[in-house]
């Protein structure tokens, strides 16, 4: 068992690195750049917000951000939204398909923040988790899925991490360890790995994936 979830997560970071360059989404930037002035507000002009609690969306991979627009509509025969925010609920639900697929791809191709780490006086904790994981917690090292320097792994739907601000990455761990966030998949691997962390580990990750390049 052990070793079928080393070879899990070890596949999953060798797909993470051979991730094609090109969109994964089938979208027009041009048309998103169209569409994306009431996501400006919050977001900022090219994706990067100003708000450390609203997240950087320039560069992010264009599956994952298709994934969580959609996850604040409310799923197929009623079923309720997998992400609850009154504000980006507004936003989302009147996006046709469409739309998400334009407003994905083109804040995809906006270059990524570039932030320093938050707390460096926890750098040497964070890395330890986020490289090599926590066996005795069951905590699977980070870059398994987000890669080495957290730029994610599109095909998986693995969101990039780096440069995102550290309050807004902490706040989604805690989110996930509470079920308060369920955009996680059928898995439930970020509500199962969260509930693993320590406040001290989340804080630790969430300054940490804010200063990767």
């Amino acid at each position: 068992m052990k070793n079928s979830f080393v070879r899990f997560f070890v596949l999953t970071a060798l797909v993470s690195l051979q991730a094609n360059a090109a969109s994964l989404v089938d979208g027009d930037a041009a048309a998103g750049k169209e569409k994306s002035a009431t996501c400006s507000a919050c977001h900022g002009a090219e994706g990067n917000s100003v708000n450390p609690l609203w997240p950087n969306i320039a560069g992010q991979n264009a599956m994952y951000l298709v994934a969580q627009l959609k996850a604040f509509q409310p799923g197929e025969d009623g079923q309720p939204a997998l992400r609850s925010n009154p504000l980006m609920t507004s936003m989302a639900l009147p996006l046709s398909d469409e739309d998400i697929r334009d407003l994905a791809v083109y804040f995809e191709g906006l270059p990524a923040a570039v932030n320093s780490v938050a707390d460096e006086s926890t750098i040497d904790k964070a890395e330890a988790l986020y490289r090599g994981g926590n066996e005795e917690e069951k905590i699977p090292a980070c870059l398994a899925c987000h890669g080495p320097t957290g730029r994610g792994n599109p095909a998986a739907t693995y969101p990039a991490l780096n440069g995102q601000h550290a309050a807004y990455t902490a706040k989604t761990l805690r989110d996930y360890a509470s079920n308060a966030r369920k955009s996680d998949g059928k898995t439930q691997l970020m509500r199962v790995i969260s509930k693993r962390l320590s406040d001290e580990d989340i804080e630790a990750l969430a300054s940490y994936v804010q200063g990767l390049k």
